[in-house]
Parts: C-alpha cells; sequence; structure tokens
C-alpha cells in the first residue's frame, strides 16, 4: 500500500490494452482511450495538488495486443529511465490466448521483468487475470489463467509486490462491465477497477462506485441474435488477427511516452 505520508510523484503504467485503458473511448485522450490508469492518475495528481506535493509526472507506455515480449523489450527499459515510485504493470495475458504457451518460461520471464522494477524503489502493483469461466470463448483457458495467477503470486509474495486480485471481484461478472467485444472492460468497468486499485493501495478519492438497475431481461432469441453479432463483428476478427500473426497494437505509439504533469482536474 501507499504510505499515507509519501508523495506520489512519478507514476508509470506498462503493459497492454488493459493499462492502456481500451474499451473506455475518449476521444479527446492519446489513443482515443482513456481506462483505469488514467482515472487513478487524476486521483493522484488531486491528491499531490491537495497535499501540495510535487505535481505528479505520469507515464502509459502500454500497448494494446501486446505480448510480454514486445513489452520488455519496448517498455521496460523506458520506464526503468523515468524513475518511477508507482508502477503498475500487466502482461503476458495475450499469450496465454495463444495456440500453445510455456507458462513455466512466460512466468519466468515475468518475474525477472517485475524484478527490474522492483529494484528501483518504486512501489509495483500487478494484477491476476479475471476468471474467463463465464465467457464462452475463453471458459477452455480457464486453467491456463488459474496457472498465471497462482504462479503470479508468488512473484508478487517474493518480491513484494502489491497484488490486485482482479480474479476475486465479483462485481466484475456484470456484462455491463465489459465492451461489446466481451474482452475489454466498459467506461464503467475502467471506472470500478481505478476505484478498486485506489482502495486496494490504500489511497483515498472522490470516485463514485458504479451501481446498475435490474439487468434488462434478454429472451432467449435476442441472446442468440447478440451472440451472432459478437462473433462476427468481435470474436471472428480476433481470431483472424491471431491467425495472422497480427495485433491492433502494431504501429501503435504509447498514449504517454513521456512523464506528463496531469493539471488535477475537478
Amino acid at each position: 500500500m501507499i504510505d499515507p505520508d509519501r508523495p506520489v510523484t512519478r507514476f508509470v503504467a506498462v503493459g497492454d490494452s488493459f493499462p492502456e485503458g481500451v474499451g473506455d473511448d475518449e476521444p479527446l485522450c492519446p489513443n482515443g482511450v482513456r481506462g483505469w490508469a488514467d482515472r487513478t492518475a487524476e486521483v493522484l495528481a488531486r491528491r499531490a495538488a491537495r497535499r501540495g506535493d510535487e505535481p505528479l509526472r505520469y507515464a502509459n507506455l502500454a500497448i494494446r495486443g501486446k505480448l510480454l515480449g514486445p513489452v520488455v523489450t519496448d517498455q521496460l527499459d523506458p520506464a526503468l529511465r523515468m524513475a518511477p515510485d508507482l508502477v503498475a504493470i500487466c502482461a503476458g495475458v495475450n499469450d496465454l490466448l495463444r495456440p500453445s504457451v510455456d507458462i513455466d518460461d512466460l512466468m519466468a520471464r515475468y518475474d525477472s521483468a517485475i524484478g527490474a522494477l522492483v529494484d528501483t524503489g518504486a512501489l509495483v502493483f500487478t494484477f491476476t487475470a479475471f476468471d474467463t469461466a463465464a465467457r464462452p470463448l475463453f471458459a477452455a483457458l480457464r486453467g491456463r489463467f488459474a496457472i498465471y495467477n497462482e504462479l503470479l503470486r508468488e512473484i508478487a509474495d517474493r518480491r513484494g509486490v502489491h497484488l490486485v486480485d482482479f480474479w476475486r471481484m465479483r462485481e466484475f461478472a456484470d456484462r455491463r462491465m465489459w465492451e461489446f467485444d466481451r474482452m475489454h472492460l466498459s467506461p464503467a468497468g475502467h471506472h470500478q477497477m481505478a476505484i478498486c486499485v485506489l482502495e486496494s493501495l490504500g489511497v483515498a478519492h472522490d470516485l463514485v462506485p458504479v451501481t446498475f438497475g435490474p439487468a434488462e431481461e434478454v429472451s432467449a432469441a435476442q441472446r442468440r441474435k447478440g451472440n451472432r453479432q459478437w462473433a462476427t463483428q468481435a470474436a471472428a476478427p480476433w481470431i483472424g488477427r491471431r491467425l495472422r500473426g497480427r495485433s491492433r497494437g502494431d504501429n501503435m505509439s504509447p498514449k504517454y511516452p513521456e512523464l506528463t504533469e496531469l493539471a488535477p482536474t475537478p
């Protein structure tokens, strides 16, 4: 947890689409997305201003679709050079979605990357993967995600890394927390995740938790129609990119490649 007496002046996010903010569309933000990391940084900027600390500077190096290898190769050294005092890292899940993966090797490489960040003296936090049991496309991979999570828990314990346990967050079982593609959080989901991150880190905030009314009744015919639309508009293109070795993040740049001072917003 963040020491309540400790200023947070340099916050860096590293990883894939999850910390980049995909699903939380915002045309005014770089890459057209906001996300939980930006929302967390905004709260930290207000905290710094309220306390009279040095203004928060924030970098987000994460890019959608990236495997662990490119995350480490392209993002780790820039993050280390920024000498952050708070780092979010989330990577490796895209590797789990490939037809085959050596999870032990994957997590050994993730361990090394996390260790390099910890060695800077920064407070490092990461996330378990979400439970895919109720997701038709990913349910068969649930065992992989469970192994990933268990190995990550061991890394976090050994390295002294703060773990945000996404796997156990039942509020994200509501479909409205997710975008149409069922793979990325919706704006409501990113907002709620920012709250989960801040509360996990022990940071006071003014964000209002997401509440939904009763879910709309969906008939079997409507459900089948929705599943067909999802299969053709989201699942098929995603599978096609995987088969071609392509990613939506190809040729994209990080949204905040340098430490950027955030003006505290109301």
